[in-house]
């Protein structure tokens, strides 16, 4: 990549909210209405809705060689044909660690020390719960929140197996296995959560058979995506106890209908996607905006680059 002659022109769409135009102007950057030529492209909704706006905005803005998405999971832009490799993509992978890691870790212990039935209690009980000291745990991932997740255990000394794409080790685990053994992982591990990109070969990863590989003290936590779980196969191996529980904060379908079975069921805490919240997000994007835009003006490799073969 090389540095930028002249100003480096950035659009921000489909509105240009404050914070991005702050960030970008820290940064170094001249933002420009959409539409106008420009060098870059800042896009703050996360949503299907506006996949169209998108795909306008990169054909009507010309000499766009970088897009900045707001989101860490990118699938459904990448399933809508928009990224590929004329461009520079960057997502916002590793922003959002923090928050995310910390729910994660919320959603365990909430789990293990049985907080659901505690909250709804009306009467004192029996005893129970169980603690996450020296526990093993497998973490299916090996990107930001991983790390950040790994972060936060480790006052808790769990012996840590990573799972992920790649066969490098990640520094703090115990141990690090690729996909194919992903199996081997989960009998014994006391939490295992999935905090991993969404692609075709990860859809459903956690099926019947990994459920059942699960031991009954184990609690499956998702804040990840949804479509990683087969949601029958949850639903199912809940109510027969094959597992202690599941702690989600994404689910298939998304939202979750009212009435579904997963709402009633007593081993089952969901949130509604609230790992990290647009009050959180802001702060956090900002930073990764004006990094990027520095970084781009400086010819440097940006943050949070995204592979258009791999799909995130």
């Amino acid at each position: 990549m090389t540095a930028s002659a002249g100003p480096l022109r950035v659009a921000v769409g489909p509105e240009p909210a404050r914070f991005a135009v702050e960030a970008v102007t820290a940064g170094g950057g001249e933002v420009v209405p959409l539409g106008d030529p420009a060098d870059a492209l800042v896009w703050l909704s996360p949503g299907r809705q506006d996949l169209e706006l998108l795909r306008a905005a990169l054909s009507d803005g010309a000499g766009i060689r970088w897009v900045q998405l707001p989101f860490a999971g990118i699938e459904h832009v990448v399933a809508a044909g928009i990224v590929d490799g004329s461009r520079i993509w960057t997502c916002a992978k590793g922003s959002y660690a923090e928050p995310v890691a910390e729910h994660a870790l919320v959603l365990a212990l909430a789990g293990l020390r049985l907080l659901p039935t505690r909250l709804r209690a009306t009467s004192w009980g029996k005893q129970g719960g169980t603690t996450l000291y020296g526990a093993p745990v497998t973490i299916v991932g090996g990107g930001g929140i991983t790390h950040e997740l790994m972060r936060l255990l480790a006052p808790f000394r769990t012996e840590i197996t990573v799972v992920r794409r790649g066969a490098d080790p990640v520094a703090g685990a115990a141990r690090t296995v690729t996909v194919d053994r992903l199996h081997d992982t989960l009998p014994g591990a006391l939490v295992v959560f999935l905090a991993l990109a969404l692609t075709p070969a990860t859809e459903k990863v956690i099926g019947a058979t990994e459920l059942e590989l699960m031991d009954e003290t184990a609690w499956l936590v998702n804040v990840a995506r949804g479509r990683h779980v087969d949601t029958d196969a949850l639903v199912a191996a809940l109510s027969r106890q094959a597992i202690a529980g599941a702690a989600l904060d994404v689910t298939d379908p998304e939202p979750l209908p009212d009435g579904h079975p997963l709402w009633s069921a007593p081993n089952c805490i969901i949130t509604p996607h609230t790992a990290d919240t647009w009050e959180m997000v802001k702060p956090l994007l900002g930073a990764r905006i004006q990094e990027n835009v520095a970084r781009f003006r400086a010819g440097q490799s940006l943050e949070g680059a995204v592979d258009p073969v791999a799909g995130y």
